[in-house]
């Protein structure tokens, strides 16, 4: 018996937006072989449970890494709501993460504001339109630290 996609972090839904959805599905395809990149700057998978339906799903991310953690931002773009992947490991820090072969459970946590500016600072230079869209919106775009468990 197959189980419901979602219903665990092995068998998540994906992102359906477009660009997301077709980078994993080129990921998928490929066993793991292709590794999707965005203008050349390479990207990570992350599994988050669902805040309010506790439905795994699965997203595409830029990522940074710094000391063995990984870095995120939740950009969405400068929209003003926050990102629901960002949403959801708020309420559910425990998240599945893959970058490149390896795999690995984390905790994931906001940067505190005497982490962020470095942190910040860091991923501005992956990818320098999170100044512009900091720019675009009143909301302070959080940085995440995901803490590696195994």
């Amino acid at each position: 018996m197959t189980a419901e996609p979602g219903s665990s972090p092995d068998n998540p839904l994906d992102n359906t937006t477009d660009w997301v959805a077709k980078q994993l599905k080129e990921y998928d395809e490929s066993d793991g072989t292709s590794w999707p990149t965005l203008r050349g700057r390479p990207l990570m998978l992350l599994t988050t449970k669902g805040a309010k339906s506790g439905v795994w799903r699965r997203t595409v991310l830029l990522y940074g890494e710094v000391d063995g953690k990984v870095i995120l931002v939740a950009s969405k773009g400068g929209h003003p709501q926050h990102p629901a992947w960002y949403v959801n490991l708020r309420e559910n820090p425990e998240v599945r993460v893959q970058v490149h072969e390896r795999r690995f459970t984390a905790i994931a946590r906001t940067a505190t504001a005497e982490e962020k500016p470095r942190l910040w600072a860091l991923m501005a230079e992956i990818w320098p339109y999170y100044l512009e869209y900091q720019e675009k919106t009143d909301r302070d775009i959080p940085v995440v630290i995901l803490d590696p468990r195994d």
